[in-house]
């Protein structure tokens, strides 16, 4: 199983329609960002014919995507002479729109920005034509004037929807990682405290700084968030491959992280099923050992290549111990003397389906105290309690962990499965 590329180009998938018009430019007026680069018609009254006629004709060549030819008519009407403030300022409108169709950057700002400094455009106008140049400058991978130009459309009341992912892009082109996560995190506040789910891409990007900017802790607080709000087996399987690398975490939970490795669809390597089985095994748990293998060979995982007639045999004994399990407990139940051995017994009667039964074992063997373990009997009675389908108590229980060998951890992930 692949883990979530956490990478500097991870913020692309929010910035997608940024990319699009910094690079392709959709310069129609149904821009999927609303650019209106869409160039003004020669409409008004002011413009002469000499100067309107080559202006519309340039709009028609725009709306054929004839952009050159459009800007050599643009060229015919500025070729005019004595132009009127608003002739010159439609010339520009123009060019700019048909320059920036026909990948002519430079002529594009040059005349956006000339625009923009008129002084007759409305606050819309004036918001609209800011956003056009930050698009345009970051097509030229000019970075500063990108931010610079976005943030004044902001100001204006530009779209601070997609101005927001160009700034987030600037920042990833930038390296300035602080300003990503800093970003980041204040649009996911932001959807929390409107009870929206945060976007994914906002959480990747949050992680992914975090990383780089040496927040170890922040970076898996990010992606514990982020299975809870998107619980794809790959970003289970990255939250849970940093949790046992985690310094103290005990290798004693093998068997607890396989468990939640299963509930979250991440266990699918034969070698894990195998794992899984034979710890189950160790720990009297033969009903889970069973069950394991018998989901590895239902999904195609095991049963093939070269390990197959082990895994063979280890079915059969997997079987055998199952079958003969509820006596055993019967017997192991008589004789317990102490919580440990009622926990134990508990987790296998839970294992067995006997669900009621087992968390009354477990609780039992809290009761009794001396525990060598307690956090892990909390654990286990959280487990056993989800498997019985009571999320609240579940819940309860996982809350109540506060271990700090990994159980803990454990436990706070269970609440995100639950």
């Amino acid at each position: 199983m692949h883990r979530p590329r956490l990478r500097r180009n991870v913020r692309l998938t929010t910035v997608a329609a940024a990319l699009v018009a910094a690079c392709g430019l959709q310069l129609d007026a149904g821009s999927p960002l609303g650019l209106g680069f869409a160039p003004v018609h020669a409409q008004a009254p002011q413009l002469r014919a000499e100067v309107g006629k080559p202006l519309q004709q340039a709009a028609d060549l725009l709306k054929a995507n004839r952009a050159r030819d459009a800007l050599a008519k643009v060229r015919e009407a500025d070729a005019v002479p004595n132009k009127t403030p608003a002739e010159q300022l439609t010339i520009e409108r123009m060019r700019g729109a048909a320059a920036a169709r026909a990948g002519d950057t430079q002529t594009a700002i040059r005349s956006f920005e000339t625009v923009f400094a008129s002084g007759k455009l409305s606050q819309a106008e004036q918001a609209q034509t800011a956003a056009q140049l930050a698009f345009l400058y970051s097509q030229a991978k000019d970075w500063n004037k990108t931010r610079e130009w976005a943030q004044k459309a902001k100001q204006l009341g530009g779209s601070a929807n997609e101005l927001d992912k160009l700034l987030a892009y600037v920042n990833v082109q930038t390296g300035d990682f602080a300003a990503i996560a800093r970003d980041a995190q204040s649009s996911i506040e932001a959807a929390e405290k409107a009870g929206r789910r945060p976007e994914e891409a906002d959480l990747l990007a949050l992680a992914d700084a975090q990383k780089r900017t040496g927040n170890s802790a922040g970076q898996m607080a990010t992606l514990e968030k982020l299975v809870g709000y998107y619980p794809k087996p790959e970003y289970w399987s990255a939250v849970l491959s940093r949790i046992q690398a985690k310094s103290g975490f005990s290798g004693r939970l093998a068997l607890d992280v396989n468990r939640l490795k299963r509930a979250t669809k991440t266990l699918d390597k034969p070698e894990e099923y195998v794992e899984m089985a034979q710890l189950a095994l160790q720990d009297s748990q033969a009903a889970e050992g069973k069950a394991v293998l018998d989901e590895g060979y239902a999904r195609g995982v095991l049963g093939k290549g070269d390990e197959a007639e082990r895994q063979k045999r280890l079915l059969a004994l997997a079987t055998q111990r199952a079958a003969d399990a509820p006596k055993a407990l019967a017997e192991a139940e008589s004789e317990a003397k102490d919580g440990d051995a009622l926990l134990r017994i508990g987790m296998a009667y839970s294992g067995l389906g006997q669900h009621q039964k087992g968390i009354a074992l477990i609780q039992n063997g809290i009761a009794k105290g001396n525990l060598r373990r307690p956090e892990d009997a909390k654990l286990h009675l959280g487990i056993a309690y989800l498997r019985a389908g009571n999320k609240a108590k579940a819940a309860e229980a996982f809350r109540s962990v506060k271990g700090t060998d990994g159980t803990a951890d454990l436990a706070r992930l269970w609440l995100r499965v639950s």
